[in-house]
């Protein structure tokens, strides 16, 4: 039994599809229930890098000290002052979430910006296509995409082998979409 359900309707993220569009940049304030924090020795390579190559604006700054940027609601960064960045990548990365439509245009924004800074894009054994970005601090960042769902494919039984199946699936039990969970 599984206690997985369907709770699409609280995130952002559009249903994949080669029609998906991205929502809008979103400028509200509230209580963010997570962000990364990256630190920089140079504000301005950093803010140009993540604008123009990763689509994110910046929401505020803190002249010297920080700048808050944002794409999408729940994907924040904090980019704060430091005296500098780490010469290496980390093995780590930080995952954001964008629409299959969007890859390219991230691959060539970034490319434009910093010619080096793209590996990918390639598809996962989870059914999204991915490109991972180097940033001006050496930080990992991963683009995702969800692709359409097809049943029939290797991605859609490595889902089913963990537990995860699409609501039309079902699995027999009573609970349909798990609306009382949501």
């Amino acid at each position: 039994m599984s206690d997985y359900y369907n709770a699409f309707a609280m995130s952002p993220v559009p249903a994949p599809g080669p029609d998906a569009v991205p929502p809008e940049p979103f400028h509200g304030i509230y209580g963010m229930p997570a962000f990364v924090t990256i630190p920089t020795s140079d504000f301005a390579a950093s803010v140009d890098f993540w604008t123009r190559g990763l689509g994110f604006f910046e929401l505020f700054s803190i002249p010297g000290t920080l700048v808050h940027l944002r794409r999408w609601a729940f994907q924040d960064v904090l980019l704060v002052s430091a005296p500098s960045v780490p010469e290496q990548p980390p093995a780590m990365s930080f995952s954001f979430a964008c629409v299959l439509g969007q890859v390219d245009s991230v691959v060539e924004a970034c490319r434009a910006v910093r010619p080096d800074s793209v590996d990918g894009p390639r598809d996962t054994p989870w059914n999204t296509r991915d490109v991972a970005v180097t940033t001006p601090e050496n930080a990992r960042i991963v683009f995702t995409a969800a692709k359409p769902f097809d049943p029939a494919s290797q991605a859609a039984r490595n889902l089913a082998a963990v537990g995860i199946t699409p609501p039309d699936l079902g699995r027999g039990d009573s609970r349909g979409d798990n609306a009382e969970h949501a």
